[in-house]
């Protein structure tokens, strides 16, 4: 991720139309910079392996090569980049598959400019970002069989606190002064006892516990 002030952004939507008023926003904001514009996922892929930007917007539904698709590929890569999803859809079963392919934030394309910016602001500084309509479909989507007797160690529910607030593995281990390596190993086995897939998911999780 960019250390500087200003954040790279590649958008890949095959609309001519989101991609201009996209273009515009991003102007209004110094922390930002659109970089480069793909109309399709075999594009965008090019354009994220060899830019490597800092945030990359993702329309679901494109020809050619799909937002999905893209995403994995892009995870695939290992790329440092948060990939955001930017779509007209809020079905259940599209927000569960991108986040579970590794997905930093779901926007709808229908919330207001301003909060979007506020959401660029918050994804580049670890956070989850979901709209609200989105938030409340992932936990609804999400397994939950056994999930209230999960017992997890005092160690666990530190590391699962500290992925609730967006911190990397390498930040929890400055922060508690352990090694990565043991991070990753925690991680593994909360992710495991909870049932759930990956860190977001965890995230996610550990949000609407601590609503109740």
């Amino acid at each position: 991720m960019n250390k500087s002030n200003t954040h790279s952004i590649l958008i890949i939507d095959d609309h001519p139309l989101l991609r201009r008023g996209i273009s515009d926003l991003v102007s209004m904001d110094q922390s930002f910079k659109l970089i480069a514009e793909a109309s399709n996922g075999t594009e965008g892929l090019e354009l994220a392996l060899s830019l490597k930007p800092d945030i990359i917007l993702l329309d679901l539904n494109m020809e050619i090569m799909d937002g999905l698709q893209t995403l994995k590929a892009i995870k695939a890569a290992e790329l440092d980049s948060r990939v955001v999803i930017l779509t007209v859809s809020d079905n259940e079963k599209d927000v569960v598959a991108t986040l579970r392919a590794g997905a930093d934030g779901y926007l709808l394309k229908d919330m207001e400019p301003e909060d979007m910016l506020t959401r660029l602001h918050q994804v580049v500084n670890g956070q989850i970002i979901l709209s609200d309509k989105v938030s409340d479909l992932v936990v609804r989507g999400l397994q939950e069989e056994s999930r209230k007797t999960v017992k997890l160690t005092g160690r666990e529910d530190e590391i699962l606190q500290l992925i609730a607030k967006g911190m990397s593995n390498k930040l929890i281990a400055r922060e508690l002064n352990i090694v990565e390596s043991t991070v990753k190993v925690h991680v593994k086995h909360l992710l495991r006892k909870l049932k759930l897939r990956n860190r977001l998911e965890a995230a996610i999780w550990m949000l609407e516990q601590n609503k109740q």
